[in-house]
């Protein structure tokens, strides 16, 4: 197929110093959303945009390709990942209708197949298409802090059964894919009317902390993941 996937892996990260490219169970992080990539069968190419001369070795160790290294400007604390993934789009000079797929390096629990629903949702016609989680529990009887106590958000809602209320999604992060044109418009936002690939709760583990990292090696034991050949670590 002719998408594009584009994995943003600056080396300034700050909770997780790394993380990018910290081994995790058997293979570099990178490792594991590459891997899945490259087994979805959806990309000609499979792009990693970097600031770091470590991560791009690592990422082409992994079997991505890293045609260039992304400015100072666009690694820092503040960098957007819309932003850094329309750098990419402008540099690798793609056509305004080629799919592109965002792809998180940390994300352990992309499968093949969550990418290649994502792609046949956008080929369908949906401007974004997004990895989502459902919440456990209904959101629409939640509490918020007013001073010391804790008050409903929606009143209205409270005394309502759970079944009789909509089931509420949360953004997983783990990919979005978009066309070229989508990404390069900075008034393109992901929230406008995205369909979504929905995954098991037990593999919507956003990788932010040591917790979550931890959490994330028991889930896959748990899961009986991590089988295969570990890619290479040239380090």
């Amino acid at each position: 197929m002719s998408a594009i996937a584009i994995l943003p892996a600056r080396g300034g990260s700050k909770r997780i110093p790394r993380k990018n490219i910290r081994p995790f169970v058997g293979r570099p992080a990178i490792g594991w959303p590459i891997h899945a990539a490259r087994d979805s069968g959806c990309f000609s190419r499979i792009v990693v945009t970097t600031d770091d001369e470590e991560i791009a070795e690592v990422a082409r160790a992994a079997g991505a390709e890293v045609p260039f290294l992304r400015d100072a400007a666009l690694a820092d604390d503040h960098a957007g990942t819309t932003e850094v993934i329309r750098d990419a789009v402008q540099r690798l000079g793609l056509g305004p209708d080629a799919p592109v797929c965002c792809i998180y390096p940390t994300a352990f629990f992309v499968t093949a197949e969550d990418l290649r629903v994502g792609y046949d949702r956008l080929a369908d016609g949906a401007d974004w298409c997004l990895s989502v989680g459902e919440y456990r529990t209904p959101i629409d009887r939640a509490y918020r802090r007013d001073g010391a106590r804790l008050v409903a958000r929606d009143p209205a809602k409270m005394p309502m059964r759970s079944q009789d209320l909509d089931p509420a999604f949360f953004d997983a992060g783990q990919f979005y894919w978009a066309r070229a044109a989508t990404w390069s418009d900075p008034g393109a936002r992901v929230w406008d009317g995205a369909a979504g690939v929905i995954l098991p709760a037990e593999r919507c583990i956003d990788i932010d902390t040591e917790a979550d990292w931890r959490l994330a090696e028991k889930m896959f034991a748990v899961l009986g993941l991590g089988g295969g050949d570990a890619v290479p670590d040239p380090r």
